[in-house]
Formats: structure tokens, C-alpha cells, sequence
């Protein structure tokens, strides 16, 4: 059992202790020792086991006559519920009858409230007269605080109504009636707040404190309506007339004040000023700077920090702003017009003046304001201008060719520059035109500049094609009729002289609006003007030429006949008669005065030979070929001295012009006819272009050469060299020689 195995281990146990007690046999003698010290362990142990079940004992004891005692307690409990539930069975009915004191109760709640707001219900007429005076006397905090009362009244009447019975709708309208005439105070209040923000621009100079007053109000009603909305999430209940929603009015109002401040300022419509759009602009750009000015500085202080009234008012403006301009831009504006809208957007808005200004600065970053227009309008009126430019720009042109045109009829010689140069107007007038629009593009943008110059440039050169036509016209004009026009050869000059002017002020425009690396994209346009322009001025040139030779023709026409040998002075005529003209050719400019000399020296030695070859003398003897080529030699001499005055500072050298007259004038002096042949053969081998009937001409005028001489003179010629001058430009070409017809054979 286990009693037994208890045993058991506990003698296994005290054999184990012994044996280590007695290890050794000196140990032995301590026997009894150790026999005492367990004795006294053992007699400790079993006091301590006695005490603890002795414990427990008394535990058990108290434990079951605890129990007895609830025992007891829950036999009375269940007797007094039976006795309770007795006397409520039987009280039912007395709980019936007490309604009317339930009712009592309610109705005492509602008069002891009614009691509370009678003295506030009374003086109702007599609060809303004093608040109505205040208003009207402009003490908007005090009826402010009056109508607060008044609402707070009305507000805690209908709210105990609404609580006691919800469904009651007459006793709310009620009351809502009785208070009728606040609703109008409310809305009074309000309209004298409105003018106020209206103004606010203006108040905020004189009487800071009235828009004060006006932003406290505006506090205090957020304040309720917030109030209000938390009482309606928890009751369901929001009296008449709320959120007011003051503030966010207020912004509307001042928005709507924005945008009428804006649309308000242009005075004027096209009809009755050009400039409408200028001066509409200007106003606009002064009136925001100053309202922004006086927001940052004055209004922003009346304001609580969270209202951020700055900053709303600049978006306000912005924005009205860009409507406008919107609305400016779809409106059918002139090209000047277009560039004032377009400038004003781009840069005023942004520059020093406006946004920019450093008052307005850190508040207003023009880097982040957005465009007034989107790229797509300002694209859009750029090709508009473009086009009304480009329509502008052609009528322009042809109007001042027309101005220009008249000019050229007067019975005035044309104006001279400073260094005595003829001139008209017309490339002033033309490029002050190009000028005044190019500085206009470039107020908008480089890009718009660079187009607006590729455009005049373009323009100019159809332009310069219808000037040469015109030009040609005038010259034929004149043709038909050689009095008229009075001045033409002034004119004429001054045509030739506006070309050099064109193409100096072409090179000029350029180099002042042209980016080097766009002269590329122009340079063939620009080579094709100065094509045109140099072909007008050889055309003017070569028409003035004309004008000399048709009045040189009779005299020319007396050369190299009898009454030339008699001594007729027709070289001296025609000196005079080509110094004179060179005296109005003088206001030709450098370029073109001295292709006109030396073509003029041409031609004058051209005639002359032309003369010798019209074979108009033929000469009887030696003294009167010696007589004749003397003074072919003198008038030669004649022509090289009146040249060379001519040129005089140009460095142009034709004297080998005159020389071949002399050459031509020592074949028919030679006195040796076996000569003839060696002074003709140097005469070819000089200007190799003679011809034969050239030779044969000249020596028909010599008058002693028979047929068969020439034959073999011409014959003998053909096979010679030539050393002609290497600055010989071939004279004889251009000289033909008149064959014997039928009819001079008549003659």
C-alpha cells in the first residue's frame, strides 16, 4: 500500500543519511551527537505539521457557518420579492391616474421657460426700433450685439419648442412671425456691411476702424453659424436664416467689385478716340497697382491672418484681368491696337510698373503668375496682325509711290540732300514706315520683329519692281512730249539717286534689327533688291544720255560736211551743250555720275566716228584732207580737255577715246599714198574691230583711194596681227555704215 512504499523510501532515506555521516571511523564517537541533533529536527517538524492542520480546521469551520447564514439570507430575499411583486400587481392602476400630474409637470417646464424669455419676448418691438436706429446711425457693433440678443432669443424659444414637440409647426411659425421684423434687421445690417466692402479700398484710408467693426461682425456670425451646424448634427435642429454664410458673401462681393473696378475704366470707344485702347490699358495698369498697393499695406492689417486677403485679392484681380483682356481680344481690333493689347499683356503686366513693382514684392512672384491670355489668343492676334501688317504695308507703299509720282511733274526741281544730291522723300517716308513698325514688334517679342522685317523686306522688293515701271513710264511720257515735265532730268536724277539711298538704308535696316545668324535666310532676297535697284539707275542713267544726244543731234549731224570744213563750231556747241547737262548731272551720287561720264565720253566719241563714217565729205586734195585732219586732231583735243574736267576726282582714265579720232585723223592726213596701206594696217592692228566697210568708208572720205586700191588694201589687211590695248573695249562694233541704195542714187 502506500502507506507501506512511504515507509519504505523514508528508511532507504535515513540509511542514505547515516551512511554519509558515518564515512570515517573517528565519526563514530560523534554518534550520539548526531543521534541528538535529529531528534530535536524531527520533535520541530511535527510541532509545524500540527499547527498547519490545526489551521485548516478552523478555515473549514468558519467557511460552513458562512454558508449557513446566506442560506438564511436568500429565504428572506425570495419572501420579499413575492411581497413586492404583491404591491405592484396591485398598484397598476394608481400609476394610470397620474397623467395630469406628467401633464402638470411639462406645461410647469414650458411657462417656467416662457417665465425666463416673457421680459426678453416683450421688449422684442422696442429692441428691434433701438437696433434699427443704430443701424441707420452707422454704430454697426452695438445693433450687431442687439440683433445677436434678438436671434438668441428667438433661436432658444424655437429650439425648447422644437424639442418638445417637433411635429408642432404652428407654434414655430408662431414665433418665427412674432420675430418677423429681426429677419429684416438682419438683412439691413447686412446691406450697410456690403457698401462697406464695397469700398473697402477707399475706407481703409479714412476710417480703418469702420472695416474693422465690419470684419468683426463677419467673425461673430461665422462663429454662430458654426455653432449652429454642430447643435443641427446632434438635434437635427438649425433655426431660419442660417449659415449666413457672411464671409463667403463678403468674398463674392468683393470679387464682383473687382471686376466691375476693371470693366469700368474705359472712357472711350474707337469712334470717339483713336487711342481708346492706350488710355483704357494705362488706367487699368495705375488703378490695380494703387488698389494692390493699398491692399498690402493697409487692408491686409483689418484683416484676421487666416482670411489671407491679400493674397485673394490678388488672384481676384488677376482674374478679372485676364477676362478682360480675353473679352479685348475677341473684340475687331486694329493692328496698332493689337500690338498695345499684346505689349501690355507680355510686358506691362509683369514689368516694374505693374506686377513687378518692388513695393508689391515678396507678396507678388511675377515668375509664377500665369498668362493673361492663353498662347493660342496671342497666336492667333499675332497672324491677325501679321496680315492687317502685310495689307497695311502694301497700301502704304503705293500710296507714297503716288505721293511721289505727283512730285515728279511739279514745275520745282526735287529737293537736295546736305551734300547737294537730288532726292524725293520716298525712301525716307518708306523706311520711317519699316522703322516705326519694327520698333513696335520688337516691344513685343524678338521673334515677332525678325517676321515683321521679313515681311518689309519682302514687300520692298515688289515694290522696287513697280518703281522701275513706273520710272520707265515717266521717261516714255516724256518722250512723247520733251517740254514736259519741266523738271524731268532733276527728276530723273533723283530717282537714280533714291537708289543708292535704298540700298544704303536696306543695309542699314538689317544691321539694326537682324540677327547675324538670320542674314543667311536673307541674303538672295537682298542681292535680288540691289539687282533691281542697279538696273533702275543704269535705265535713269541711259535715259539722261538720251536727253543729251537728242539735243546734240543737229550739231552732230554737221559734222564731216562742207560747212563743218568751212568752219562751222559744232564741237564747240556740243562741249558746251554736255557741260551743261554735267552741271545738273553733278547731283547724281558718286556710283553712278561716273559710269554716267565715262558713258557719256563714249558716246560723244562714238557720234563722232559715226560721223566720219556717214562718208557725208569726201576730200578733193591734200589741202583741204590736211585742213580736215587738223581739225578732227583739235576738236579731238576739245573733247579730251572737256572730259577730263569732267571726271575730275573720279581717277577714271579714257583718255585713249580721243585717241582714236587722232589715229583716224592721220590716215587722212598722210600725203604718201604708198603709205596708206602701213597708217591703215596700224590703225587695225590698234582696235581690231574695224571692219572692212569701215576702211572702205574712211578711205572714201580721204578722196584719193581708187576702187581697186581699196580692194587690195582690205584684201592685204585681213592677214595682219593685231595688238590691240589690253584696256581697249571694242568702239566700232557698235558703228554701222550706210550702203549705197537705190535712192541715194536718186538723190
Amino acid at each position: 500500500s502506500a502507506m507501506e512504499e512511504t515507509d519504505r523510501e523514508a528508511v532507504a532515506t535515513a540509511v542514505q543519511r547515516v551512511a554519509g555521516m558515518l564515512q570515517r571511523p573517528d565519526q563514530l564517537d560523534k554518534v550520539e551527537q548526531y543521534r541528538r541533533r535529529e531528534a530535536r529536527k524531527k520533535a520541530s517538524v511535527e510541532a509545524r505539521l500540527k499547527a498547519a492542520i490545526q489551521s485548516q480546521l478552523d478555515g473549514v469551520r468558519t467557511g460552513l457557518s458562512q454558508l449557513h447564514n446566506a442560506l438564511n439570507d436568500v429565504k428572506d430575499i425570495q419572501q420579499s420579492l413575492i411581497d413586492v411583486n404583491k404591491d405592484w400587481r396591485q398598484s397598476i392602476n394608481t400609476i394610470e391616474n397620474l397623467k395630469d400630474v406628467k401633464d402638470a409637470v411639462v406645461q410647469h417646464s414650458q411657462l417656467a421657460a416662457a417665465v425666463e424669455n416673457l421680459k426678453n419676448i416683450f421688449s422684442v418691438p422696442e429692441i428691434v426700433r433701438e437696433t434699427q436706429d443704430l443701424i441707420e446711425r452707422g454704430e454697426l457693433l452695438q445693433a450687431h450685439r442687439k440683433l445677436m440678443d434678438l436671434e438668441c432669443s428667438r433661436d432658444n424659444l424655437m429650439y425648447e419648442q422644437y424639442r418638445m414637440d417637433s411635429k408642432n409647426t404652428h407654434d414655430m411659425n408662431l414665433i418665427h412671425t412674432y420675430f418677423g421684423d429681426m429677419q429684416k434687421l438682419s438683412e439691413e445690417l447686412g446691406k450697410q456691411l456690403w457698401m462697406v466692402v464695397q469700398r473697402s479700398l477707399v475706407t481703409v484710408r479714412r476710417d480703418p476702424t469702420l472695416l474693422v467693426s465690419v470684419v468683426r461682425i463677419i467673425e461673430r456670425e461665422e462663429k454662430i453659424d458654426r455653432r449652429m451646424l454642430d447643435r443641427k448634427k446632434q438635434t437635427g435642429f438649425i433655426p431660419p436664416g442660417r449659415p449666413k454664410k457672411w464671409k463667403e458673401k463678403m468674398f463674392n462681393i468683393l470679387e464682383r467689385t473687382v471686376s466691375i473696378r476693371i470693366e469700368g475704366t474705359q472712357a472711350d470707344t474707337r469712334e470717339s478716340d483713336k487711342m481708346w485702347l492706350v488710355r483704357h490699358l494705362e488706367i487699368i495698369r495705375k488703378y490695380v497697382l494703387d488698389d494692390l498697393l493699398v491692399a498690402k499695406t493697409l487692408l491686409d492689417q483689418c484683416f484676421p491672418p487666416h482670411y489671407d486677403i491679400f493674397k485673394k485679392l490678388l488672384s481676384m484681380y488677376h482674374q478679372a484681368l485676364s477676362t478682360r483682356m480675353q473679352e479685348l481680344a475677341a473684340e475687331d481690333l486694329e493692328a496698332n491696337e493689337i500690338v498695345s493689347l499684346l505689349t501690355w499683356v507680355l510686358n506691362t503686366y509683369k514689368s516694374t510698373e505693374m506686377m513687378g513693382n518692388s513695393e508689391l514684392s515678396p507678396e507678388v512672384d511675377v515668375n509664377s503668375l500665369n498668362l493673361l491670355l492663353s498662347q493660342n489668343v496671342v497666336d492667333q492676334l499675332l497672324s491677325k496682325y501679321m496680315s492687317t501688317l502685310t495689307s497695311n504695308i502694301i497700301g502704304w507703299l503705293r500710296k507714297a509711290l503716288e505721293t511721289d509720282k505727283k512730285d515728279w511733274v511739279k514745275e520745282t526741281e526735287p529737293e537736295a540732300d546736305q551734300d547737294g544730291y537730288y532726292q524725293t522723300t520716298l525712301p525716307a517716308i518708306v523706311f520711317q514706315m519699316f522703322e516705326q513698325n519694327l520698333q513696335v514688334a520688337a516691344q513685343i517679342s524678338e521673334d515677332l520683329k525678325t517676321k515683321v522685317l521679313l515681311l518689309c523686306l519682302q514687300q520692298m522688293n515688289s515694290f522696287l519692281t513697280r518703281y522701275k515701271d513706273e520710272a520707265q513710264l515717266y521717261k516714255e511720257e516724256h518722250l512723247k512730249n520733251r517740254q514736259y515735265p519741266p523738271c524731268y532730268v532733276q527728276y530723273m536724277i533723283a530717282v537714280i539717286n533714291n537708289c543708292q539711298t535704298f540700298k544704303e538704308s536696306i543695309i542699314s535696316l538689317k544691321r539694326k534689327y537682324l540677327k547675324v545668324e538670320m542674314e543667311e535666310t536673307l541674303s538672295s532676297s537682298h542681292a535680288s533688291m540691289d539687282a533691281i535697284l542697279d538696273i533702275i539707275a543704269k535705265e535713269g542713267c541711259s535715259s539722261l544720255l538720251d536727253e543729251v544726244f537728242m539735243d546734240l543731234e543737229p550739231h552732230l549731224n554737221e559734222l564731216m560736211t562742207k560747212k563743218w570744213l568751212m568752219g562751222s563750231n559744232a564741237v564747240g556747241t556740243i562741249c558746251v551743250t554736255v557741260e551743261d547737262y554735267f552741271n545738273d548731272f553733278a547731283k547724281i551720287k558718286k556710283p553712278y555720275k561716273k559710269t554716267m561720264t565715262v558713258e557719256a565720253h563714249r558716246r560723244v566719241v562714238v557720234e563722232y566716228i559715226r560721223a566720219i563714217m556717214l562718208k557725208r565729205i569726201s576730200f578733193k586734195n591734200a589741202e583741204e584732207r590736211k585742213e580736215g585732219a587738223e581739225k578732227m586732231i583739235k576738236e579731238a583735243e576739245q573733247f579730251r580737255f572737256l572730259f577730263k574736267k569732267l571726271a575730275s576726282g573720279s581717277g577714271e582714265d579714257t583718255e585713249g577715246l580721243c585717241d582714236i579720232i587722232e589715229a583716224i585723223a592721220e590716215v587722212i592726213k598722210l600725203t604718201d599714198p604708198s603709205l596708206l596701206y602701213l597708217e591703215v594696217s596700224t590703225l587695225v592692228s590698234k582696235y581690231p574691230d574695224i571692219r572692212d566697210d569701215h576702211i572702205s568708208a574712211l578711205l572714201t572720205v580721204r578722196g584719193d583711194a581708187s576702187r581697186d586700191m581699196k580692194q587690195t588694201i582690205i584684201e592685204t589687211l585681213d592677214q595682219g596681227p593685231s595688238q590691240p590695248n589690253p584696256n581697249y573695249v571694242p568702239i566700232f562694233k557698235e558703228i554701222t555704215v550706210p550702203t549705197l541704195t537705190v535712192t541715194k542714187l536718186l538723190k
